[in-house]
């Protein structure tokens, strides 16, 4: 069995990390890397920390506007494709990379399984939203992480080649957790104690390509009463230059992006967590820390039913208000993202005979 796997963005890495690891047992797989995340520390570092082979292919297309990203990455893949002839295309999440390698794949009439299929925010605005709904289209196995996702999938008609597999972010994690408890040394080197700060991410174009949501959180930020720290993501670093606005919150430690490991490190040792990421969201929920989410809708809803996850959008009152106030009690909380071994079961189903 041959597989070409396509990434581009960090979620991807640590998501086909465990994956690469089970399915490099059974067959060969060829693994390309679209450039989507080109700066070394979003992309380089998690190849080295989470013991992915450098990949087979680096089409190095970088950021560019969506169609014009989307367009480019879609002709190189189509030429790896071309030259490798695999028998599966495996893809994951819900990035511009996710679709090129869907869409390259289909046209060759190539089988497609969709790792973290049948998620949905319902917010067409969204380009994530867009590339979910249309690689879960395209996709002969669609591999869901929770029940949910599945009940998607079958309301819109889609009930062939699904399989609820659990989260392959549950098993990254449950591997990588020892690994940072005993390599990362972040909360030394900034000198922050476990359970006393907050952890600040944010992305999103929502967030970051509009005004006032980017003034918003940057002033709600420069509001927190407690100490937090905000690994900056480039481009929302490039947004707030541009929008003239700046942190001056004393409390707020402002770093350069991390590691995986280190930023294991981070979550399991924050009071709390502010984000925009589905990835952070997930990883909160598993590792037992209350998740403020800056967005107004998100597509793991499970974490909102459960009461670990609450949605602020970019509202300044309630983003500082849900950071001092805002608890869960996780013994409450039900699992709902499997039992750590959903990469065994994606392979199972790849080697199997459709």
């Amino acid at each position: 069995m041959k597989v070409v796997t396509v990434v581009g963005a960090r979620p991807q890495f640590i998501k086909a990390a465990p994956v690469s690891r089970a399915l490099r047992r059974y067959g060969k797989e060829i693994l390309v890397h679209t450039g989507q995340h080109y700066d070394t520390s979003m992309s380089h570092i998690f190849f080295k920390e989470l013991n992915i082979p450098h990949p087979d292919y680096h089409l190095g297309i970088g950021s560019k506007s969506h169609g014009a990203q989307t367009g480019e990455m879609l002709s190189e893949v189509e030429r790896v494709l071309l030259t490798e002839k695999p028998d599966w295309v495996l893809v994951y999440g819900d990035t511009n990379s996710t679709l090129a390698g869907a869409l390259a794949a289909s046209k060759m009439h190539l089988p497609i399984a969709h790792v973290e299929a049948g998620l949905r925010s319902f917010n067409r605005r969204m380009p994530e939203e867009i590339n979910r709904v249309l690689t879960d289209q395209l996709s002969t196995l669609l591999f869901c992480p929770t029940t949910t996702a599945v009940q998607h999938l079958s309301s819109e008609g889609i009930t062939r080649g699904v399989y609820n597999v659990g989260d392959v972010m549950a098993d990254a994690l449950q591997f990588n957790r020892k690994l940072a408890l005993d390599h990362s040394n972040i909360l030394e080197r900034l000198e922050i104690k476990p359970k006393e700060y907050l952890l600040v991410t944010f992305h999103r174009a929502e967030n970051t390509d509009v005004d006032h949501r980017l003034e918003n959180i940057v002033s709600a930020l420069n509001h927190l009463s407690k100490p937090a720290v905000l690994p900056l993501h480039p481009r929302t670093r490039n947004k707030i230059k541009q929008s003239g606005l700046s942190f001056t919150n004393p409390r707020l430690k402002v770093i350069e992006p991390v590691g995986y490991l280190d930023m294991i490190q981070l979550e399991a040792n924050a009071s709390k967590i502010l984000t925009d990421s589905g990835g952070v969201q997930k990883e909160a929920f598993l590792l037992n820390v209350p998740c403020i989410t800056m967005r107004d809708e998100t597509e793991w809803t499970e974490t909102i039913e459960q009461k670990a996850n609450i949605l602020v959008g970019s509202d300044k009152r309630k983003i500082v208000q849900h950071a001092e106030h805002f608890q869960v009690d996780f013994s409450n909380v039900k699992p709902i993202f499997g039992e750590g071994n959903a990469s065994q079961r994606i392979v199972k189903h790849l080697i199997k005979p459709q």
